[in-house]
C-alpha cells in the first residue's frame, strides 16, 4: 500500500527489480559456502560417508522451524536420512535459499517427506499440487497407485481422493500397467465397490482381478471379499460358463462365489420384472458401472463445439439381462454450445424503455440433452442413468478428467461443462479444437412388487 501511495502521485515513478540478481547471489552463497556459519552432515544407513553442506543459519531458520530449533545452540548438525531423501537433500537445501526446485515424478514422495519432516510448508503444498496435476503423466512403472498409498499413510485426504478419482475414471489404463500388481487390498476393495469405474466391461475387471489374485495369493477371506465384489450379473452367461470352465482362480475359490454365480444365471434367464419380485435388484450387484463397450453407449466427437448446435443418435441394449439382449433403445442427443437459462433470456414488453437488453452469446452455457426416441412397455421397471465422459489430453495421453452424471428423472446434467470455455482453442476440455465425449446409458432395474420369501 505504501509503495502504491509513493507511485500514485508521480507519473515518472518506476519499480527497480533486481530480485533475480539476489536469487543468483543466494545460489552462489550456497554453492561457495561464503560466510557459512552452519554445517549440515547428512548420513544414510547404507553408507559410511556423509554429505556435507556449508549453510547459513539465518536462511535455514527463516524457512524451517525445525532448523531454527536444531541450530539454536549448535553449528554442526548430523542428520540421518534414508537413501531416497538423502539423494534429494541438495535440491531441498537449494529450495530453502532460492524458493524454487524442479522435481521428477519419482522424486515427488521423497521431496514431500523432506518438506514435511522439516516443516517447510510452502514446499509441502507445492509438491502436493504437483502430484495432483501430474496424475496423468506417463511413467514406466506408473505412480498414481504409489501416490495414493503415500497419501493414506500421511493422512492427506485431498490427495488421496484425487488419486482415487483418477484411478476410477482411467482404470483400463492402470489394469494393463506394472502398477496394478502394487495395488493394496484396501485400495482394490475401494475401487471394486465403486459404480463410477470406467472400463470396457465387467469381464475386463474380472480378468484384472484374477491376475491380481494370482500374483498376490492373499488369504482365503481376502480372496473371497475381492471375488464377491465382482458384479457377475453384468457378465453374459456364455462368458460366465467359460470362466467356470477355464479360470483357475474361480475353480480355487468357487465356494466363495457359488451363490453369486447361481444368482447371475437366474438374472439372465428370467424376465427382469419376474426376477425383481423375488430378489432385491436395488443393490450394487445389479447396477452397471461405466462400461465403454458399444452396447452401453457411444463416442461422439464434436468438431468446433463453440460453433452451433449438433445432434446425433445411437442405440443401446435395453438392459444387462440376457432376457433383454435383443431389445434396443434408440437415443437422440442434442448439444448446444450457447444455451441460455430462462433467467438470462430476453424479456420483451409493450414499452420500449422497459424491454430487457438481449442477452449476449457469451452468457450462454453448453447444454447436452439425451432422450429416448421411443417409449415401450419394456421400459416398465427400468430407469436409465446417463453418464457423459469428457476426454482430455494430458501429458500426451487422452484420459478422462471430467464426468457428468444425470439424475434418473432428468434428460440433462445441470452442471454439464459449466466451467468450460469452448471459445478457447487451448481449453483443457478440447482436443485439437474438438470435444471428445463418451455417452454411457446405464439401465437400472427396480423392484415393483415385493413378494414374501
Amino acid at each position: 500500500a505504501a509503495q502504491k501511495a509513493d507511485l500514485s502521485g508521480d507519473g515518472s515513478a518506476a519499480t527497480i527489480n533486481h530480485s533475480l540478481t539476489l536469487l543468483q547471489r543466494l545460489q552462489e552463497l550456497l554453492q561457495n559456502g561464503n560466510g557459512s556459519d552452519t554445517v549440515l552432515r547428512v548420513r544414510t544407513a547404507a553408507s559410511d560417508e556423509a554429505k556435507v553442506f556449508h549453510t547459513h543459519q539465518l536462511l535455514l531458520s527463516l524457512q524451517s522451524e525445525v532448523f531454527e530449533s536444531l541450530l539454536r545452540n549448535q553449528s554442526v548438525v548430523t542428520l540421518h536420512e534414508p537413501p531416497e531423501t538423502a539423494a534429494l537433500f541438495e535440491k531441498f537445501i537449494r529450495y530453502l535459499y532460492c524458493g524454487g526446485v524442479s522435481i521428477l515424478l519419482h522424486q515427488a514422495i521423497p521431496m514431500h517427506q523432506l518438506a514435511s519432516k522439516y516443516r517447510v510448508w510452502g514446499l509441502q503444498r507445492g509438491v502436493t499440487d504437483y502430484m495432483k496435476t501430474h496424475l496423468a503423466s506417463e511413467s514406466s512403472q506408473g505412480h498414481v497407485v504409489g501416490w495414493y498409498h503415500y497419501a493414506v499413510r500421511i493422512g492427506d485426504a485431498a490427495l488421496q481422493e484425487s488419486c482415487l478419482q483418477f484411478l476410477a475414471w482411467n482404470l483400463s489404463a492402470v489394469l494393463g500397467s506394472a502398477e496394478w500388481g502394487s495395488v493394496s487390498v484396501e485400495l482394490l476393495l475401494l475401487l471394486l465397490e465403486r459404480s463410477d469405474l470406467v472400463l470396457h466391461s465387467e469381464l475386463e475387471l474380472y480378468t484384472a482381478v484374477e491376475s491380481w489374485l494370482s500374483r498376490r495369493q492373499p488369504e482365503e477371506p481376502v480372496a473371497a471379499r475381492v471375488l464377491r465384489a465382482i458384479r457377475y450379473p453384468m457378465i453374459a452367461p456364455s462368458q460366465l460358463f467359460r470362466l467356470q470352465a477355464q479360470s483357475p482362480v474361480l475353480a480355487r475359490h468357487h465356494g466363495a462365489v457359488q451363490d453369486l454365480l447361481f444368482q447371475a444365471f437366474q438374472f439372465h434367464a428370467a424376465s427382469p420384472l419376474h426376477f425383481a419380485k423375488y430378489f432385491d435388484v436395488n443393490c450394487s450387484m445389479f447396477l452397471p458401472r461405466n462400461y465403454l463397450a458399444p452396447s452401453w453407449g457411444s463416442q461422439w466427437v464434436i468438431n468446433n463445439p463453440a460453433r452451433d448446435d449438433r445432434s446425433t443418435s445411437f442405440q443401446t441394449q435395453l438392459g444387462p439381462s440376457s432376457h433383454d439382449a435383443g431389445k434396443r433403445v434408440t437415443w437422440n442427443v442434442l448439444f448446444s454450445p450457447r444455451w441460455l437459462p430462462v433467467s438470462l433470456r430476453p424479456v420483451y414488453s409493450d414499452s420500449v424503455s422497459s424491454a430487457v437488453q438481449p442477452a449476449r452469446i457469451e452468457d450462454g452455457r453448453p447444454r447436452l440433452v439425451i432422450t429416448p426416441a421411443m417409449s415401450s412397455p419394456d421400459f416398465a421397471g427400468v430407469s436409465f442413468q446417463k453418464t457423459v465422459l469428457v476426454g482430455v489430453r494430458q501429458q500426451g495421453r487422452v484420459l478422462v478428467k471430467h464426468a457428468y452424471s444425470f439424475h434418473q428423472s432428468s434428460d440433462e446434467a445441470a452442471d454439464f461443462l459449466a466451467h468450460a470455455d469452448l471459445q478457447k482453442r487451448t481449453s483443457e476440455y478440447l482436443i485439437d479444437n474438438s470435444l471428445h465425449l463418451h455417452i454411457i446409458i446405464k439401465p437400472v432395474y427396480h423392484s415393483l412388487i415385493k413378494v414374501k420369501k
